[in-house]
């Protein structure tokens, strides 16, 4: 952290507002996400010598800036990493409304490794839909948006922001609008969507009501609510994940805000799934990024051959 201290408290601040986005919608590891920091606290020191700040660069900054590390005899792969870092943070602002253009844009992206997903074995994920106390309005909630997640490997935001209108219990799909607005249909199991209706029928109506009463909502669109009838946030959903993977005896560093999306599709592709259907459900436009849940799979086949064949 020595880097991120020296440098000024409204720089750290946009950096862990980026760190934040990260942890929510990636589910990144803790070195990943410190690795993140120190590239770009490091560059806004190296922008503060000529009194620059992170939102006032250019594209010819950022080349000078990778010049720089380069001739100071960094590794090729330690330069690619530091443009990966400031493609991801500046599409991030642009995107944020926070500069009005990405000046990574026309820089072309290096080819790096990718790193593997967290992901649960079948047993861990049985002990993790069962932490919740059913008894409870919102253990009741906490089942079925778990459930819900195993079941379709939504992403968190796409989960609390889902609305009633966008699921067909009947039929049992939920149609998710996803990245970029895009529209996909994604099935839902029985045993989810069993816990989802009482959910829907039983805690729901009482969490409304309750909410009504303590001057919150009496009405509210997205179908999981707090106990005051409002939609729930990403930091209290990763809140409570992380109180049930304590419960479960799950370690931190096994758990990300994605771990139910990350089992879903390792989960599937371990008992045959096709990989364009895993990127269907997923919602990936690029079946590049599903492939890397092959890896996973390949290396618990890896796992299961050293464990049980004689001559491993």
């Amino acid at each position: 952290m020595a880097k991120f201290d020296q440098i000024s408290v409204s720089e750290q601040q946009l950096i862990e507002n980026f760190i934040d986005h990260l942890w929510m919608e990636n589910g990144l590891s803790e070195n990943t996400l410190s690795a993140y920091r120190n590239d770009l606290a490091g560059f806004s020191l190296w922008l503060e010598r000529d009194k620059m700040s992170l939102k006032k660069v250019d594209t010819g900054i950022i080349q000078n800036f990778l010049a720089f590390n380069y001739s100071a005899q960094q590794k090729r792969r330690s330069v690619a990493r530091l443009l990966s870092t400031l493609r991801r943070f500046y599409l991030y602002l642009f995107r944020e409304n926070q500069i009005s253009e990405d000046p990574t844009h026309l820089l072309e992206s290096p080819k790096g490794e990718q790193s593997l997903p967290l992901s649960l074995n079948e047993q861990q994920i049985e002990d993790l839909l069962s932490a919740p106390d059913i008894s409870d309005d919102l253990g009741l909630r906490d089942r079925a948006m778990l459930e819900v997640l195993y079941a379709t490997g939504l992403r968190v935001s796409e989960l609390i922001s889902l609305q009633t209108t966008q699921i067909s219990m009947q039929q049992g799909v939920i149609r998710v609008i996803g990245k970029g607005d895009k529209e996909r249909l994604v099935p839902v199991g029985e045993i989810a969507l069993d816990w989802l209706m009482q959910y829907y029928q039983q805690s729901r109506p009482r969490l409304l009501h309750a909410g009504s009463k303590q001057g919150g909502v009496s009405q509210c669109s997205e179908i999981f609510v707090t106990r005051r009838g409002k939609a729930m946030t990403r930091q209290a959903f990763w809140y409570m994940i992380k109180r049930y993977a304590l419960i479960a005896g799950i370690a931190s560093d096994q758990l990300s805000p994605h771990t139910l999306r990350h089992a879903f599709a390792t989960h599937l592709l371990n008992h045959g799934a096709d990989l364009r259907v895993v990127q269907m459900l997923l919602g990936h436009s690029d079946i590049s990024t599903t492939q890397i849940y092959t890896h996973v799979a390949d290396q618990r086949l890896r796992d299961m051959y050293h464990q049980h064949h004689p001559r491993a």
